[in-house]
């Protein structure tokens, strides 16, 4: 005790040098508390942006919440008087009990009684935040009580604040690069929901000397081990049991990369594209999308050579463009290579797109599109943008001036770009915002439509320097597109005429908000 006494009187500042096997144990539950607390709300956000789309809104909206919830936590533990230990133990099952089973539970629960998800997503985040929230103080007090002799405040503070930070970044960077691609959000959760039960395991067998009731706390251990390692065994079936719910139709691949979740599903009406759970394609009816996003302005170009496709990673805008056999190179910018290899891989999606993914004259390259057109300085005769529509900020930026500045400078001369937008009927608004924002980067707009049963009136528009001209010729073998049906494509009726509409642009991404308020209209 010399030093200590000896530290005492320097003013407390420095604990001993050597660090005991018990201080290690608690530090280093701090940064697996840290950890698990910063991963029960990524994935409770990432799951709601699944779900309910507009990542910004969910992801701001549950952090907030979570941090709230924390700091009540915090408040709350300073009614804890009594039995440290045995209280940090049963938060600690608590927390990986109901955290771990958060994704389980909120992804069955859309699947099942989707009008109840935004209340439970909130409720769960308020108590998980609140648990959370205790943790810390709780470990800190029970540091100083037990290693008094040996930490002055403000080193106590300081290494628990660092070994929380710390396990706070590693979850940060581990969640969206290893945890979710590897293990998916599910299984990401009941792992680390294992992490804390472990920590209480660790405290039990540390302070097993204090504890009352030492039978109770090892059967509570064991119990919550159980239930999370049963939970996390039986994952897959759980999701397939979800979202065979949620889809309707036998699932034949489901997987979450670190853009999004892809599913694909197979019934007798045909195949399906979900991603984050929205509709993309379904194969007795995506020709229809197809021919009339790509011919029009292909078959107008007369004899293009080089063809852009921005998106599509399905390859199935692809498997139009080679209908030109004048085509000599395509180039596919696709973000996600979950998509492009699953499409160029399964037999059932090789067969949709027609080995499209497999031709000699294409070339992909995975990247995002905004940045690739920054660095790339290559012209082409026609530009197909086929990206997800604007449901978040991220998306959103791909539809923006700053976007279709850099498609005009990859034009060339005499080039056209042609780009999905999204229903003229059901988000009339945000169609014509898309074509105000094309105008406003100084490219001639010629909005158009198709009936595509799966979407009802879906939008598209043309943008180039030089009018559009009906095409005199289009390729052989289409089953939608005819020369006497075009001009039908470009006449709107009253319904989903022109409206007023200012332009999106990067600083205040208009079309976003526009999107989410029409459609959220369509699914209240």
């Amino acid at each position: 005790m010399a030093e200590s006494r000896a530290g005492a009187a320097n003013g407390g500042a420095a604990p001993e040098a050597h660090i005991s096997a018990a201080e290690l144990a608690l530090l280093a539950s701090v940064f697996v508390i840290a950890a698990c607390g910063l991963l029960y709300e990524l994935a409770a956000g990432a799951l709601a942006s699944y779900l309910l789309g507009d990542s910004v809104l969910q992801f701001s909206t549950v952090i907030g919440t979570y941090l709230f919830a924390m700091g009540v936590g915090s408040y709350l533990s300073r009614f804890i008087d009594r039995q440290l230990v045995a209280q940090f133990l049963r938060i600690e099952l608590l927390v990986g009990l109901i955290g771990g089973l958060l994704p389980a539970a909120l992804f069955a629960l859309h699947s099942v009684a989707a009008g109840s998800f935004r209340f439970a997503l909130y409720a769960l985040v308020l108590v998980v935040g609140t648990l959370v929230g205790l943790e810390i103080p709780l470990v800190m007090r029970i540091l100083k009580r037990h290693f008094r002799d040996r930490w002055a405040l403000k080193d106590l503070v300081s290494q628990v604040l660092t070994f929380d930070y710390l396990g706070a970044l590693a979850v940060a960077l581990a969640f969206p690069l290893v945890l979710v691609p590897q293990l998916g959000l599910i299984r990401t959760g009941l792992f680390f929901g294992l992490l804390n039960a472990a920590v209480a395991v660790w405290a039990l067998w540390l302070f097993r000397g204090e504890l009352r009731g030492l039978k109770w706390h090892v059967l509570a251990c064991a119990g919550t081990l159980a239930v999370l390692t049963a939970a996390f065994a039986g994952a897959d079936q759980v999701t397939r049991w979800a979202e065979d719910r949620f889809y309707g139709d036998h699932i034949v691949y489901s997987e979450s990369s670190p853009y999004q979740r892809v599913v694909v599903t197979s019934s007798q009406a045909g195949v399906r594209l979900y991603l984050n759970g929205n509709l993309q394609f379904h194969s007795r009816d995506e020709y229809r999308y197809h021919e009339a996003l790509v011919h029009p302005a292909m078959a107008a170009m007369g004899a293009p050579k080089r063809v852009l496709v921005l998106g599509g990673g399905d390859g199935l805008a692809v498997r139009e463009v080679l209908k030109h056999p004048g085509v000599e190179s395509i180039t596919l910018v696709e973000l996600d290579p979950h998509m492009t290899t699953l499409f160029s891989s399964a037999p059932l999606l090789r067969g949709l797109n027609q080995d499209a993914l497999h031709s000699p004259k294409l070339t992909i390259v995975n990247a995002d599109a905004f940045g690739w057109l920054e660095q790339d300085s290559g012209r082409y005769d026609v530009i197909v943008v086929d990206f997800p529509d604007p449901t978040n900020f991220s998306i959103g930026k791909l539809y923006t001036t700053s976007f279709y500045q850099l498609v005009d400078e990859h034009l060339a001369a005499g080039g056209y770009a042609v780009v999905q937008t999204t229903s003229p009927l059901i988000a009339r608004r945000s169609y014509w915002t898309v074509v105000a924002t094309i105008e406003a980067t100084g490219l001639t707009a010629t909005p158009y439509h198709a009936h595509v049963p799966s979407f009802g009136e879906w939008g598209f528009v043309i943008a180039s320097r030089r009018p559009w001209r009906q095409p005199t010729a289009l390729p052989a073998g289409l089953r939608f597109l005819s020369l006497d049906g075009l001009p039908a494509l470009f006449a709107f009726p009253p319904d989903m005429a022109r409206v007023a509409a200012e332009p999106n642009r990067l600083s205040n991404q208009v079309l976003v908000h526009l999107f989410e308020d029409e459609w959220g209209k369509v699914h209240q």
